[in-house]
Order: structure tokens, then C-alpha cells, then sequence
């Protein structure tokens, strides 16, 4: 793997981070049941990639399956905990998946998990405490349960995109989109939404799951399963940028340090392994 295709695939994680991170905002301005939700940017995600990416052959392999369980879990769960709990709890929760990664890419993916890894997993999650220090508290303990949860599913769902690394990983992405669609299809039917509830489905399936999925997709083959999760560790502290510019809620002096924290343990690692 050529360095110029290892940093391509960071400033493609970069980008997804930043689309990743409209989530919070979005979904809380969609009023529709969760499911709902989920299921309606779905079929517009699904819709986008395939006219970017193509139409799949729907001949579906082994870990296209799997890992399209775990992607329809990952988005229904995490929906679900955003609209129980708070935007904050429900993210920072869901990021509880390096850990998972790191436990499961030695036996799943072959991938050896330094103990630089290990430190830097550390200093990420000292830093994502700080940053919620006052946050992470009230909400749903259900929300908080469906975040874990919906954490352990993005885990598995980046372990079975770098498993399809010299495939098309994307095509499990389409086959996700396309089950949680159907799962959630029932939930869709009744309500109209209002003029907000639609542009904010809009948004969320083109930009924050769709157009997002195509640059993760294709990261996810020059980087491993672990670096796929750290990067995009930048989304939760992005969310706060977003509802700055739109709520006008001042970012904390912990929220700002564990900021400084995890852009830097973040930046380190990736100099540090684009340097080999």
C-alpha cells in the first residue's frame, strides 16, 4: 500500500466524520418514530449509492450478509438512542466500538493491535470523557442501552468492510440500507411528516449516510479496521460545532480539552503511521 493511498483514505475518513457528524442535529429535527427514520434515509442512501456506485448483482456473499445485519442494527439502534437520549450520550456510547474492533480484528481480520493501539484507544476514550464530562448523564437508560448496542454493530460493521477490502465493500452497505428500508417500511406508512421532517430525511440519507458511506467504503480498504473507527472519532467532536452554529450552545472548557485530547492522539497516530 503506497503512502499517497493510506493518506487519501484518511482524508477520506476525514470527510466522512464530517458528514457522520449532522446525524444528532438532523434527527432530532425529524419528527417520525425512530424507525421510521431510520428506514426513511435508508431507502434515500440506498437510492444515492447505487446511482454513484452502481447497482449490486444482489448475489449476496457470506460477510456482505453479516455485515449487513450489523449495519441495520448499528443505524436503528443508533437512531433509536438519539431520539431516547441525548444527541451527546447516544454518540459518545456508540464510540465505545474501537474497543470492540480491537478485540475482534486479531481473530476476525489478522490484524495485530499495537500497544501504541492500545495506548492510543486510551487517551481517545480519556479524551471522549472529558469532552461529555457534564453530559453524559440523564437521558433514557433504555437510549443508553440502544447506544452501547448500536456501538457493538458499527464495531462489527467496519470488521466485515475491511473483510471485503479487495471486493466491494460498499455493495454491503446497498444491501444494509436496502434491509433496514424494509424493516422499517411499516413505520413510514400513516404519518406525513412536515416540510422539516422531509428536508431533514433528505439530508440525513444523501449527505449523512449515503454520500459519507461512499468515502468510508472506500477508505476502509487502505486502512485498517481499527484506524476505520479511531479517525471517525472526529464526528462527536464535531457535533458540537454544528449545534453551536445552529443552536448558538457555547462549547465547555472540558468539551474543548477533550477536543484538544482526541484531534491530537488522533493526529499523532496518523502521522505516525503514514510516516510507516
Amino acid at each position: 500500500m503506497t503512502k499517497n493511498k493510506r493518506l487519501r483514505a484518511i482524508i477520506y475518513l476525514v470527510i466522512t466524520a464530517l458528514l457522520w457528524s449532522m446525524g444528532g442535529l438532523l434527527i432530532k429535527l425529524v419528527d417520525l418514530n425512530s424507525v421510521a427514520i431510520a428506514a426513511g434515509r435508508s431507502i434515500i442512501a440506498a437510492i444515492i449509492i447505487m446511482i454513484v456506485m452502481g447497482v449490486p448483482d444482489f448475489k449476496i456473499k457470506k460477510y456482505e450478509a453479516f455485515g449487513a445485519l450489523s449495519y441495520t442494527s448499528t443505524v436503528i439502534l443508533y437512531v433509536s438512542a438519539t431520539k431516547m437520549t441525548t444527541a451527546a450520550n447516544a454518540i459518545l456510547l456508540q464510540y465505545t466500538a474501537p474497543v470492540y474492533v480491537a478485540l475482534l480484528s486479531a481473530y476476525f481480520l489478522n490484524e495485530k493491535i499495537t500497544a501504541y493501539d492500545w495506548f492510543t484507544i486510551l487517551i481517545v476514550v480519556l479524551g471522549m470523557s472529558l469532552f461529555f464530562f457534564d453530559k453524559l448523564a440523564g437521558g433514557s437508560i433504555l437510549g443508553n442501552i440502544l447506544a452501547i448496542l448500536s456501538g457493538v454493530g458499527f464495531a462489527l460493521t467496519a470488521i466485515f468492510l475491511r473483510k471485503l477490502k479487495d471486493g466491494k465493500p460498499i455493495n454491503l452497505v446497498i444491501y444494509g440500507n436496502i434491509l433496514t428500508g424494509i424493516i422499517g417500511m411499516p413505520f413510514l406508512i400513516g404519518k406525513v411528516p412536515s416540510g422539516t421532517s422531509i428536508l431533514g430525511l433528505i439530508l440525513l440519507g444523501v449527505f449523512q449516510l449515503g454520500i459519507s458511506y461512499i468515502f468510508y467504503s472506500e477508505a476502509i480498504k487502505n486502512v485498517s479496521a481499527l484506524e476505520g473507527i479511531l479517525i471517525p472519532i472526529l464526528e462527536p467532536i464535531l457535533n458540537p460545532v454544528w449545534v453551536f452554529i445552529f443552536i448558538g450552545e457555547k462549547p465547555g472548557f472540558w468539551s474543548l480539552t477533550g477536543g484538544l485530547v482526541v484531534l491530537t492522539a488522533i493526529t499523532v497516530r496518523c502521522v505516525k503511521n503514514i510516516r510507516g
